[in-house]
């Protein structure tokens, strides 16, 4: 068997959701600057009433067997990547063989260890995976050495619920009665905003404790926006409230600054979403940055890099908890490794909604938990009846 041609299916469709879909964004690093600081949340394009367009991209990785290994959403600068640079690595070659495929792709990629060449080696990855699964009629947790087990808990992520307090005491009881027992929100505030934005932050942290009583698990995310002083003073303030972890307090590469906050802090660390390869997370490691792991399986190497950061995440008794880009591919991961590793799933409501959106079979936690489809390769089937146009993308003859 080889591979003969990689496909790129940009869709179009439209969701229904009631308006609005997006009601709150995170903190982002740039919001120091006013001009960043007071943009809103602008993730989809909305038609109105309602309704709201989907775009996605998806990558087919076609056989001379037949066989067609499925991966996406991915993004169109992902997309082009793939056409341009990494086909020509891959066609001919033999789909099985995905080490080999990821080394060549990595040592070709030399200027792309991390960032969106890393994430395009991802998609293609996961692709291989999809097909191997498919091509030997085995889920993809079985060919990673699973099942450990076939179900687990998930937490729910709420990016895009709004953070006023009546809100988001609603919606953490809701999620709480969904059965979830943990849940993360996201601030919005950092330390450009001042005492009000501190006080802001403490009120959501116990607006939630309130809300969801002691048996619910709250983690928080500052998404790289805060600085040493202000995650430290901030951690310490926070421990009241009982929170699980404070994720992502600076950005990536500040790995001293990491280890800082996590030596004066109360809560755990976690982090890892915007580190890459199994060669980033070893300085992770080895400076005793963070309590948690948490690499994007679409980003950050793809399944295959995702199990070795695993392997090595169990040498230091470090829980590895995947950022929830793919619902599918995560669920496999963890199903493969044991519990002490990947003790539970992350599932960002609002995303996850997105990134599904064009799949068959949405894998969805039922009662805070998640059931691994036992289909072949990863489980997942483009549901074409959602498609109302498309095209295949070739970036080739630009």
């Amino acid at each position: 068997m080889k591979i003969t041609d990689l496909k790129l299916r940009e869709l179009n469709g439209v969701m229904e959701h009631p308006d609005p879909f997006w009601e709150e964004r995170l903190v982002r690093p740039q919001d120091i600057y006013p001009e960043y600081r007071k943009e809103g949340a602008d993730y989809s394009t909305s038609l109105g009433d309602g309704r709201y367009a989907i775009r996605a991209v998806f990558l087919e990785i076609h056989t001379s067997d037949g066989v067609i290994g499925l991966s996406g959403p991915c993004s169109r600068s992902e997309a082009f990547i793939i056409d341009t640079a990494l086909r020509p690595l891959l066609v001919g070659k033999d789909p099985l063989a995905i080490e080999r495929l990821w080394d060549v792709m990595y040592r070709s990629m030399i200027h792309g260890r991390k960032g969106e060449t890393m994430m395009a080696i991802s998609v293609v990855d996961c692709g291989l995976w999809d097909l191997k699964g498919k091509a030997l009629d085995m889920p993809v947790y079985t060919l990673l050495g699973g099942p450990t087990r076939t179900q687990f808990p998930a937490y729910a992520s709420a990016l895009g619920f709004s953070i006023d307090p009546e809100d988001a005491a609603d919606r953490a009881a809701w999620i709480a009665d969904q059965g979830y027992t943990a849940t993360k929100w996201f601030f919005r505030d950092g330390p450009t905003d001042g005492r009000d934005g501190e006080r802001r932050n403490l009120e959501l942290a116990g607006t939630l404790r309130e809300a969801v009583g002691d048996d619910v698990d709250i983690m928080l995310d500052a998404w790289s926006s805060w600085n040493v002083p202000y995650a430290i003073k901030m951690a310490n303030r926070l421990a009241e409230y009982n929170i699980r972890w404070l994720e992502e307090p600076v950005m990536a590469d500040k790995l001293d600054s990491y280890a800082e906050i996590r030596r004066n802090s109360p809560i755990d660390i976690s982090g890892g979403e915007h580190e890459y390869t199994r060669w980033g997370f070893r300085q992770v490691v080895e400076k005793y940055a963070m309590d948690v792991l948490q690499p994007d399986i679409y980003w950050c190497g793809g399944i295959s890099e995702t199990v070795k950061i695993c392997a090595l995440a169990s040498a230091f008794d470090l829980p590895v908890i995947p950022h929830g880009h793919s619902s599918h591919a995560t669920a496999h991961v963890i199903a493969s490794q044991p519990p002490t590793t990947t003790p539970i799933q992350e599932f960002l409501i609002k995303w996850n909604a997105v990134h599904q959106f064009y799949l068959k079979d949405p894998l969805v936690p039922v009662g805070g938990t998640i059931t691994v489809p036992d289909s072949p390769g990863l489980g997942i089937e483009l549901d074409e009846s959602k498609v109302e146009s498309e095209r295949e993308l070739d970036f080739r003859n630009m």
